[in-house]
This record gives structure tokens, C-alpha cells and sequence, in this order.
């Protein structure tokens, strides 16, 4: 195996997988997205570590150029993390990459990680499914992107009902209420913004469809939308940030 398309969690290194902290210790490249997470690359050794998301002024890498990185390197046959927010595969485009490295013949292995859909909610206190409350859970990309091939059904989205996350829509979190409550949402709906979950900043505050909860959070920011968005579980405990 050369590369292995690793899930980090929400951000917190306690967080990990023993799987995904054995391949960090053991890498000779890192490829990761997001200057914010040091902390889990602290867990790397000295091997070479390049950032292909976002840094500053300096843009992100596009995607194909990613894709050839990972397959290049793979070729080369070096052992490669390629370190992915939350779970590869949820709203985090390991997909995509898996698919490039699979056409290239590139082996490699998928860590699981802990999705900010599940793990944001329950640290700000919030369980996504409660039999009595919510018995299904929706998870949308919320960011408007050109390679998507298909529109989001919003009607249908709202007829399912339950508890509706939505990973990277913070600049469209407007857009997306307005469409929910055209397809018949109710207007006191309850929505929370989980901020930095995981991390000593962590922030959540909720508010309703109509009523939104500023967008203009520390990033990421994970909403849940729902009647359990109300729910605090962790309201006056020590482990509430």
C-alpha cells in the first residue's frame, strides 16, 4: 500500500483513529488541506508535509492537480497520508481521489474518520437521532460548486423531515433556508451553528429558519437543522467548551 486517504476527525488529535495515528507516525509525505490542522500533523514525523488546500493569499490547489500529486507520488512508491477533514468520503471529495487512484492503478487504503456531520453535533451536545425526536438523518454539502452534476431536491430534503446537517454551507446558509422554507419547513424550525467543533474555541448558537444564527463563525461550521438542534446535553457540564 502507498497511499492511504485518511480521515482526521473534526480536529482534535484525541479524535483519531489508532489507524490514522499509526500511518501519521510512519509517513514519509503528508498531503493536507488546512493550515488548521497542525495539531494532527504534529503527529507526523519529519517526513515531508505539503499543504495543497488554501494558505493565506494563496489558493487552493484544483483538484485534478491533487489527483496527480497523490498519483505521482504513489508511483514513486513512497508512503503517503493524504489527510482529509472529518471522513474521506463525506462531503470531503476522498472520493474523487480514490477514483484517479484507482484508474492509475495506484493502491491504496481508505482510514475512516469521524464525520463533522455526527461528531459536530454531539460535542456541542446535540444528538442527531433521538427515536422520539428524529429518526433520520440528511447530510448535505451546502457550497455551491460547478462539478456538481446534480441540483439539490430541497422539497424533498424538507418532506423527509428529521435532522438536516449541512457541511460547508456557510455562505449559503440563507439561500438554503429560503428554499427550505419555500418547500414547507416551518418558519420556527430550530437551527444551530456548531463553530471550530472539537477545538478549545468551539461555539455553538441556535436560532430558527427564520431566525438564522450568524453564519459569520469560525470555520468550519456545521449546521443542524431540526428539532433536536434545541437539545444541550451537555448544558452546565464539564465537558461542555
Amino acid at each position: 500500500m502507498t497511499v492511504h486517504l485518511v480521515g482526521a476527525g473534526p480536529g482534535d488529535p484525541g479524535l483519531l483513529t489508532c489507524r490514522a495515528a499509526e500511518l501519521l507516525g510512519s509517513a514519509e509525505v503528508v498531503v493536507y488541506d488546512r493550515p488548521s490542522m497542525a495539531d494532527i500533523l504534529a503527529l507526523a514525523g519529519t517526513g515531508d508535509k505539503r499543504c495543497v488546500g488554501k494558505s493565506g493569499s494563496r489558493p487552493a490547489w484544483p483538484q485534478a492537480e491533487v489527483n496527480q500529486l497523490l498519483v505521482d507520488l504513489g508511483r514513486a512508491g513512497r508512503e503517503v497520508v493524504r489527510l482529509k477533514a472529518g471522513d474521506p468520503f463525506v462531503v470531503s471529495r476522498g472520493g474523487e481521489e480514490a477514483l484517479a487512484l484507482a484508474g492509475a492503478g495506484v493502491p491504496f487504503e481508505v482510514v475512516p474518520g469521524i464525520s463533522a456531520a455526527i461528531a459536530a453535533p454531539a460535542l456541542a451536545g446535540i444528538p442527531v437521532m433521538v427515536r422520539q425526536i428524529a429518526t433520520t438523518l440528511t447530510v448535505v454539502a451546502g457550497n455551491e460548486d460547478p462539478e456538481y452534476r446534480q441540483r439539490i431536491d430541497w422539497s424533498a430534503v424538507a418532506a423527509v423531515g428529521g435532522t438536516v446537517v449541512v457541511l460547508t454551507g456557510r455562505s449559503a446558509l440563507r439561500g438554503i433556508a429560503e428554499e427550505l422554507l419555500a418547500a414547507g419547513m416551518a418558519a420556527d424550525t430550530p437551527v444551530t451553528a456548531v463553530s471550530a467543533a472539537s477545538r478549545a474555541h468551539q461555539r455553538r448558537v441556535t436560532g430558527t429558519l427564520a431566525a438564522l444564527p450568524d453564519p459569520r463563525m469560525r470555520p468550519p461550521v456545521t449546521f443542524v437543522i431540526g428539532a433536536v438542534a434545541t437539545l444541550d446535553l451537555l448544558e452546565g457540564s464539564d465537558a461542555h467548551p
